[in-house]
């Protein structure tokens, strides 16, 4: 709420500290709840602290900011997706999630494709399908018994995303972080706690 606040002012100072402390936040919750004790819960961290890093690297405003930010989630999306290995992937779960995404994505990127610059074309496409892979490997996992709070993360970390699009890309009116922020932190916190529930498939934790 003060990330938001301090945005709609114009503080930029401020929201970088609060964005610090929302993004520490979320790896906290993680470390909180056990996540170093497990192999699941040690790859989703390493993308929450990739995604801090993101977080950072998306208060410049500058096209190069934003290319190192995009880089940052990309791969901070590629951790969540072996984590989501890690627990185990249901593939019928996987297809009947594919098709909706395959569809979802497709809609995205005919709706981005007149706003993109043609140097962001492809990274903006290989994000796209990232996010898409992401979501439907957590609906896997959840088909192979992960925690739901996981495919819960995902899709709110995916809507989350195509705020930033909006916002950075279609640049429209409404400032689109308004929605977009609270969405992303409820999915980070979602992601960070599923470590407590990923015991399914891994067997015990570690000590």
């Amino acid at each position: 709420m003060a990330l938001v606040y301090f945005l709609r002012m114009g503080w930029p100072t401020a929201a970088f500290g609060a964005k610090l402390i929302a993004s520490s936040g979320f790896i906290a919750t993680a470390l909180s709840v056990g996540a170093l004790r497990h192999r699941y819960g040690q790859i989703l961290l390493a993308g929450l602290m990739l995604s801090l890093c993101g977080d950072l690297a998306l208060t410049g405003v500058s096209q190069r900011a934003f290319m190192l930010g995009l880089a940052s989630f990309l791969v901070a999306h590629l951790a969540y997706i072996v984590a989501f290995s890690v627990l185990g992937l249901n593939h019928k779960w996987m297809l009947s999630a594919a098709v909706p995404a395959i569809v979802v994505a497709m809609l995205i990127a005919a709706w981005l494709a007149p706003h993109t610059p043609p140097e962001l074309v492809m990274p903006v496409r290989a994000y796209t399908i990232v996010i898409s892979v992401m979501v439907v490997a957590a609906v896997g996992s959840r088909g192979a018994g992960g925690p739901t709070l996981a495919v819960i993360g995902a899709l709110l970390f995916y809507v989350s995303d195509v705020s930033v699009a909006a916002q950075r890309l279609v640049q429209m009116d409404f400032p689109t972080y308004v929605a977009g922020l609270p969405l992303y932190y409820a999915g980070q916190l979602c992601l960070a706690l599923s470590a407590s529930q990923s015991s399914s498939q891994e067997g015990v934790p570690e000590k």
